[in-house]
């Protein structure tokens, strides 16, 4: 009996708390909340990993449009030198600098024309892809329910063994101070 009364009550004490630790990090990392909100912050880092890697930053835009006036006469150098061999780049220049004429010159009426015809063309598109993401959204949600059952059984598992360990100790701290059962 190697220890006192008081060492093994602070024993016991310690492991209370670390296993109150060990229950409350696993109760959050179970949670079907933090599960989704981990998800949405991974895909909404990824996207805006590949919008900085496509688009370029905040900070580089900024640089960018402060020396424009400068650099208007090197554009199409500029333009050959950032996108040879990168034809993603390519198309977002030509996308924006399309973009940039269209915001200056107001559209025409057969643009207008043009425009509503392609809006009403693209409207069974639009339709069938807001149904097929319906439906993966609706097959999604069986495997979501089951890693979610999964994760909730083994954190019941798992509380269940720290609730045994920890009356196992108690137990065994019970039995080398001497106090009856």
């Amino acid at each position: 009996m190697g220890q006192s009364t008081d060492e093994l009550r602070r024993d016991i004490e310690r492991t209370r708390e670390e296993l109150g630790s060990t229950m409350d990090a696993i109760g959050d990392r179970v949670s079907p909340g933090r599960i989704i909100e981990r998800r949405k912050n991974r895909v909404t880092n990824s996207v805006r990993g590949v919008r900085e890697r496509v688009m370029g930053t905040a900070h580089d835009m900024s640089d960018s449009s402060s020396h424009a006036v400068e650099k208007v006469g090197d554009v199409p150098q500029m333009m050959r030198e950032r996108t040879q061999g990168a034809p993603m780049m390519a198309g977002a220049l030509a996308f924006g600098i399309g973009f940039m004429l269209a915001a200056i010159f107001p559209a025409t009426q057969s643009e207008q024309d043009a425009s509503q015809k392609l809006m009403e063309k693209a409207q069974p598109l639009k339709d069938e892809l807001t149904t097929t993401g319906k439906e993966m959204a609706e097959h999604l949600k069986e495997p979501a329910k089951e890693a979610a059952n999964q994760l909730k059984d083994s954190a019941k598992e798992s509380a269940q063994s720290v609730k045994d360990t920890a009356t196992e100790n108690a137990q065994n701290v019970k039995e080398s101070t001497g106090q009856p059962q």
